[in-house]
């Protein structure tokens, strides 16, 4: 998933592909959907760095893992699924890995007590 700025469009997402299937005819462009996710109720942290280690990044002993579970806790929430999005706010072509952002989100819920 690699979050859009406000002015793409379905629209442009189209343009986009047909320069893209002109220049490049042996892409799968057909494979690129334009599509708006709500995750709802989420809590979310910045991962700087290497994809490699965003698996680090939810481990226990990392502190902003630990910050996020506190946080979760203090607002009377709990996570709603183990899955995680990953939203891709550096191009990994462009970006050395050491400075990679990845925003890691997860949808949670309030707790019903």
């Amino acid at each position: 998933m690699i979050r859009q700025p406000d002015f793409v469009t379905e629209e442009v997402l189209e343009l986009a592909k047909e320069q893209v299937r002109k220049k490049k005819p042996n892409l799968a462009v057909d494979n690129v959907n334009f599509e708006e996710i709500k995750d709802g109720l989420s809590v979310q942290m910045l991962h700087l760095g290497s994809y490699d280690n965003e698996e680090r990044t939810f481990n226990n002993e990392e502190r902003t893992f630990k910050e996020m579970k506190k946080f979760i806790e203090e607002n009377n929430l709990e996570i709603a699924s183990l899955v995680h999005r990953e939203i891709y706010l550096s191009d990994a072509r462009k970006v050395s890995a050491e400075k990679l952002k990845t925003v890691l989100r997860y949808r949670v819920n309030k707790k019903t007590n």
